[in-house]
Parts: structure tokens; C-alpha cells; sequence
């Protein structure tokens, strides 16, 4: 997620008092380098000096190395995979680091269906779920799912059934998860638009779709792979309770995200006590954490 990421880490890093050093994805280099000089105007345009954020126009492994190891950076942030992780760790700095997050999204029976099924869509669909604290994968009390599934098709997803699920699911997933194992996207389609992921498949669907959602059983990989795109499932439980420990399994005891809609004061506070993770959204969309 790199403008989020540049743009959020950025206006924190100097609210800190410190001047920053991006060394981006190879990936992403347009779009971080594009982000970078818009908040360097604002600076500017504020009364501050120029280029307080940088950053390495063609970054690499070794340019990242050679940042990691320079004696005049103090800090190190750092998201990506494991092995960029573990390279910031082995460098005797200071170190942030982000880890894998899968985050589970339970409703229940007393939620405001209305509200929760348009923040789902806004939250899963932000950034094309590219950003790792977006809902993952929603646990919905049967009473109540028809009617969730409906107020977030109102707000921008497209349900997809049947063959649909088994088409996308071999397009978008690489390494399928599983219980004990996290499994892993494929990567052509990271970040991807809905409608794109849709016409590989040979769905026609609108531009404007937010995210596709499937309903499937709670041992589907979509549920346990942390997928990075816009393609979210649904699975239907009988009480509240069995969602909540579902929610611990399948975010793999990750302890990074987790997010739930209902009025039920003690439901709320027990998966905030169960998922024990660094974010913990209750009534909203997950990017309001």
C-alpha cells in the first residue's frame, strides 16, 4: 500500500522531528515518488524547507542494505515480507516493523446492518485491499447475513456464486491457506480493481465495483490467505460466539487486526479480549483503527 503507507508513516515521522529516506518497492516507485513530491509542496506551501521526505528514485535490495546500514539514520520502518523484516532486524538499528495480519470482520444479530454493510465495503474496499489491516474476510451470524450481503451490494460489491467463486479463487490465490498455514495471493493481481479481477474471469461488471464478495464454507482458502485484493468471502455461523472463536483461528494468532459490528456490549468486549491484537476496530470500517 504505497501511497497510504508514504503518506501516513510521512506526516508521522515528521510530526516526530525527523527528515525521511524512502526506499519503496520497485513496484511501487512511481506512485511513491509521485506521493512524496506532493506532500514536499505542501511543506513548502506551509513554510517549511524543501524536500524533508525523499526518496531512492530506483530502488533495490542493495540500496535498501546500504540505507539500512548508513550511520546517519537513526530508525528503521519497515513493511513488506519476511525477508526485508528480518534484514532490518539484523541491522543493529532501531526498528518498526510491520507483520502478516489476516483481519477477521464479525456481525451479528444486533448490528446496524445498514452501517456495517456500508463500512465493510468502504473498509475491504479501500486501497483495493492492498492495505494490511483491511477486513479480510467477514463472519456474519446467519439471521442476519442476507441482509448484509444485500446492504453491501447497495454500496458497491458484487456477489459472485458458485463456478464464479471456484474461477476467481484459482486466478487470485497462489499458495492456498489453510489452518496452520497462511497461504499467500498471487501477486499479478495484488492491489488489483475489482472489475479487472472480474473480466479475467469473464465477468462484465461496472468500473465503479468496490470489492466481490463470496459466500463459502469457513475452510475455503479465500478465508485463510491473506488475499491483498478486493475479492472478500462471507461465512455463515449460527450464534455470535462460534464466529468470535472462529475469528481467532483463521487470523492465524497474527494478533494485528480485527474489527466487529454489534450493540452487544459484552460480545465486543470478549473478542477484543479473545483477538488480544494491535487493532481493534468496533463498529466501523477497519482503516478508522
Amino acid at each position: 500500500n504505497p501511497t497510504s503507507s508514504v503518506i501516513n508513516n510521512g506526516i508521522s515521522m515528521i510530526a516526530g522531528g525527523n527528515s525521511v529516506v524512502f526506499n519503496p518497492h520497485p513496484a511501487a516507485k512511481r506512485s511513491s515518488c509521485f506521493t512524496i513530491s506532493l506532500i514536499n509542496q505542501a511543506i513548502v506551501k506551509a513554510g517549511g524547507p524543501p524536500n524533508v521526505l525523499c526518496a531512492i528514485a530506483n530502488p533495490t535490495i542493495d540500496s535498501a542494505q546500504t540505507l539500512m546500514k548508513h550511520p546517519k539514520i537513526k530508525l528503521l520502518v519497515v513493511t513488506g515480507g519476511p525477508a526485508v523484516v528480518k534484514a532490518a532486524m539484523n541491522s543493529d538499528k532501531k526498528v518498526i516493523a510491520a507483520g502478516p495480519g489476516n483481519p477477521p470482520c464479525v456481525v451479528d444479530e444486533t448490528a446496524d446492518l445498514v452501517k456495517a454493510g456500508r463500512d465493510i465495503v468502504d473498509g475491504a474496499g479501500f486501497d483495493n485491499n492492498i492495505v494490511c489491516i483491511c477486513e479480510k474476510e467477514i463472519l456474519a451470524v446467519s439471521q442476519i447475513a442476507d441482509q448484509l450481503k444485500e446492504e453491501m451490494i447497495k454500496n458497491g460489491a458484487h456477489e459472485l456464486k458458485g463456478e464464479q467463486i471456484e474461477k476467481v479463487t484459482e486466478l487470485v490465490i497462489a499458495d492456498p491457506g489453510k489452518p496452520g498455514h497462511e497461504g499467500a495471493p498471487n501477486k499479478k493481481y495484488v492491489g488489483k480493481d475489482a472489475s479487472v479481477i472480474a473480466r479475467d474471469i469473464g465477468l462484465d461488471i461496472s468500473e465503479q465495483t468496490k470489492i466481490l464478495l463470496c459466500e463459502v464454507d469457513r475452510y475455503h482458502p479465500l478465508v485463510w490467505t491473506e488475499q491483498l485484493l478486493p475479492v472478500i468471502p462471507l461465512v455463515r455461523f449460527s450464534n455470535v460466539d462460534k464466529a468470535i472463536d472462529f475469528a481467532v483461528q483463521c487470523e492465524h494468532n497474527f494478533r494485528h487486526s480485527a474489527s466487529i459490528h454489534s450493540k452487544n456490549i459484552a460480545k465486543l468486549s470478549r473478542m477484543a479480549k479473545l483477538m488480544n491484537c494491535s487493532l481493534f476496530i468496533k463498529n466501523g470500517p477497519n482503516y478508522s483503527g
